[in-house]
């Protein structure tokens, strides 16, 4: 193999790694999110376990964040305005890369 190929699959073996913890930390935010407005809504235990997945499953919707965005902004009604939620999934996507980090 030469130095040209070993440098394309370390480089395409990066961008896999990052790609995948991406996609791990947007879920994770998006769990975390999910049981934050859980706790906004009165949810507890299972419910609120439920809703975070209904959010995280909400992201499949389109590429980007507005459907979680949409999603939780609609259920939370008048609990959150906009910043509030965009603030929240900001602060949120730091503290689940940071639980990512630390998990490796």
């Amino acid at each position: 193999m030469s130095t040209f190929d070993e440098r394309e699959n370390a480089f395409e073996s990066k961008f896999a790694h990052d790609a995948e913890m991406q996609f791990k930390a947007e879920a994770r935010r998006n769990k975390l999110l999910g049981l934050w407005a859980a706790e906004l809504m009165g949810k507890t235990g299972d419910e609120a376990a439920a809703y975070a997945t209904e959010v995280i499953r909400s992201d499949f919707e389109e590429a980007g964040d507005e459907d979680v965005f949409r999603k939780v902004s609609g259920d939370l009604g008048n609990r959150a305005d906009e910043q509030t939620i965009r603030t929240q999934m900001v602060a949120l996507m730091i503290e689940a890369k940071a639980q990512l980090m630390s998990e490796h």
